[in-house]
């Protein structure tokens, strides 16, 4: 069958018709190609499926007609040379294999015609909508796959504009992506002024602030491809899933049944910044903290959905019989732990210029503890940390510190308990019944992928079931505890090194060697215990506290308390992970997440006042 490309007419005619049987007008077009069907309609135009009849094997091609829905003559002529412009792109780019080539751009019966190649295969929208949400695994290949094709777009000095899932197709016989509608395309102008704005152009649940006011730029591609990223996550438009009121994107809260890695999710969150200073700026710095090779020096402050969808009570993960019930000292199985913790001095025999192994120092620790019984042979030990004042936050000239890490202030913390580990996975499945973690291949590696809440939880059924009250940590009690103290960056001294915790050890933090990265979480109890008796305080999974996030410690109280705002959603972590670099598990380093964000690099440890 022959499709008529007369716009008032679209009859369907028999395959070989050289001319349409209603209304007369020519059926191929550069006497050559035939339409078949029509695939679509557009502001600007038809697209239609076809073949090249010059060609032996008939190859399929697609025939864009320019006729755009626009009365004004500014509005034609500014349509027409968007049509044009798009055939420039596509002859400038379409040697690459995942970018349709240009066969050809005419005139035919006052009409302009583009020529392209035909990708044989389903857009992304169709696939979600047919397949349902994408994984974590899926959003690493797409983003792997359409990085490399914007490195070659923006290295050819063009701005897509208009990146979204329907304009991504997965190809039938490679699997591979291909970008296709370069309408909206747009060449880099070097020197341009930024203040001057151009045309306002891109579909807008997918376009950032500044392309939404005319000033595109090559991270306006990169916003489009993470809200293209978080729209396959959820099924949820990106318009959707931000959150005007606040400011802030709350896709998170889609996510059903699909886990996110905190790794990627930071990529997800730099990709999708509203401020573009704050945004990747190239496609190579995507790649690189996609490869974990990025985002380390800066932790990211995740957001999230209001606390104000639970109620005081569940925030507070106390039930009413046990919630202000302590444990009295006099009715303590307390026991004596005996340990070695060691500290670290740089080597005399120091080199000018080169770095050497740091001199290890061992000593004798003891401390009080006690033992809880879960059943079924999982018990959980809480050490005893003694009474003191200490200074919280760090001085001003502590390397890599933070405005939110001041002022220094006085603090005074009565006796309480605190897990000697973060908990476990099989602590946690004694309790809860199932495992959340990611990093299943050892029950005694700390439970991680549990949120603020999930950790309220815990301690509330933990409480219910021994009839003593658990809780998190204060903040002010988790860098006490933390410091064991130590007055140093971290408990061991002014540096840390992979011997001592498990980190990101690709990087350093003053004089030490590089170490080893693991990648993963190890078991607890692997490496070095602080002063008090508490391991795993530096690196391994960032704890939660019960505190909400505040920006720094101004009216912070000093007396050990937890500092609450029930109009805030984000929530304390401490201690660095297995992910961070060392200068975030410094016992003064703060991170911020939403309470209900779960990530394979957060966990907790739990308290008890006594």
């Amino acid at each position: 069958m022959t499709q008529c490309l007369n716009p008032e007419c679209l009859q369907i005619n028999p395959e070989e018709a050289e001319y349409c049987q209603d209304c007369g007008a020519q059926l191929l077009l550069a006497d050559r190609y035939r339409a078949l069907r029509i695939l679509g309609k557009g502001g600007f135009g038809r697209t239609f499926l076809a073949v090249d009849q010059s060609k032996s094997s008939n190859n399929s091609c697609v025939i864009k007609q320019f006729l755009p829905d626009i009365k004004s003559k500014k509005g034609l002529r500014k349509a027409a040379e968007l049509f044009k412009r798009e055939a420039m792109r596509l002859n400038e780019l379409g040697k690459h294999n995942q970018i349709p080539e240009l066969l050809a751009f005419f005139n035919q019966e006052s009409r302009q015609y583009l020529i392209q190649e035909f990708i044989d295969g389903e857009d992304l929208l169709k696939e979600l909508q047919r397949k349902g949400v994408f994984s974590e695994q899926q959003i690493r290949e797409l983003l792997n796959d359409m990085l490399a094709v914007l490195g070659f777009v923006h290295d050819n000095h063009v701005i897509h504009r208009d990146i979204k899932p329907e304009n991504i197709i997965r190809r039938r016989a490679d699997k591979k992506l291909v970008l296709v509608d370069f309408g909206a395309a747009k060449e880099a102008e070097s020197g341009r002024d930024p203040s001057v704005t151009g045309t306002i152009i891109g579909s807008a649940a997918y376009i950032p602030p500044e392309q939404a006011v005319g000033k595109p730029q090559f991270a306006s591609d990169l916003y489009s491809l993470g809200a293209t990223c978080l729209h396959l996550l959820t099924n949820i438009e990106p318009t959707e899933l931000f959150d005007v009121a606040e400011g802030e994107w709350i896709w998170r809260e889609y996510l059903e049944d699909n886990d996110i890695s905190y790794e990627l999710s930071r990529v997800l969150d730099k990709l999708v910044e509203g401020a573009t200073k704050r945004r990747f700026q190239t496609v190579e710095e995507v790649l690189q903290s996609l490869s974990g090779r990025g985002l380390a020096p800066t932790i990211r402050k995740a957001k999230g959905n209001a606390v104000s969808r639970h109620s005081k009570a569940s925030n507070r993960g106390q039930s009413a019989t046990v919630a202000n019930k302590k444990i009295s000292p006099k009715n303590l199985d307390l026991k004596i732990a005996e340990y070695v913790f060691l500290t670290l001095k740089p080597n005399d025999s120091l080199i000018i210029n080169k770095k050497s192994p740091l001199k290890k120092f061992q000593h004798n620790g003891k401390a009080k503890y006690i033992t809880i019984d879960l059943g079924k042979g999982v018990t959980m030990d809480l050490i005893g940390i003694p009474g003191g004042k200490y200074l919280m936050g760090s001085p001003k000239d502590e390397p890599e510190r933070a405005s939110d890490e001041g002022p220094q202030h006085q603090v005074t913390i009565r006796p309480f308990l605190m897990g000697k580990y973060p908990v476990t996975q099989a602590q946690w499945q004694a309790i809860m019944k199932k495992n959340p973690a990611r990093f299943t291949d050892e029950p005694e590696n700390p439970v991680e992928k549990v949120s603020w809440f999930d950790c309220l939880d815990f301690c509330d059924r933990l409480s219910e079931k021994l009839g003593r009250a658990f809780r998190l940590p204060t903040e002010a009690e988790w860098e006490y505890a933390a410091r064991a103290k130590s007055t140093t960056p971290f408990f061991c001294g002014e540096t840390i090194t992979t011997e001592l915790a498990n980190y990101n050890g690709e990087y350093t933090y003053g004089i030490e060697l590089e170490g080893e990265y693991r990648h993963k979480t190890t078991k607890v109890g692997s490496f070095s215990p602080n002063r008090f008796g508490l391991y795993d305080i530096h690196g391994n999974v960032a704890e939660w506290c019960e505190d909400s996030w505040h920006d720094d410690y101004q009216e912070a109280p000093r007396n050990g308390e937890p500092w609450s705002d029930d109009n805030s959603s984000e929530k304390v972590l401490r201690g660095g992970s297995w992910l961070h670099l060392p200068g975030s598990c410094r016992s003064s380093q703060r991170l911020s997440s939403a309470g209900n964000s779960k990530s394979d690099a957060f966990g907790f440890r739990i308290a008890s006042s006594v």
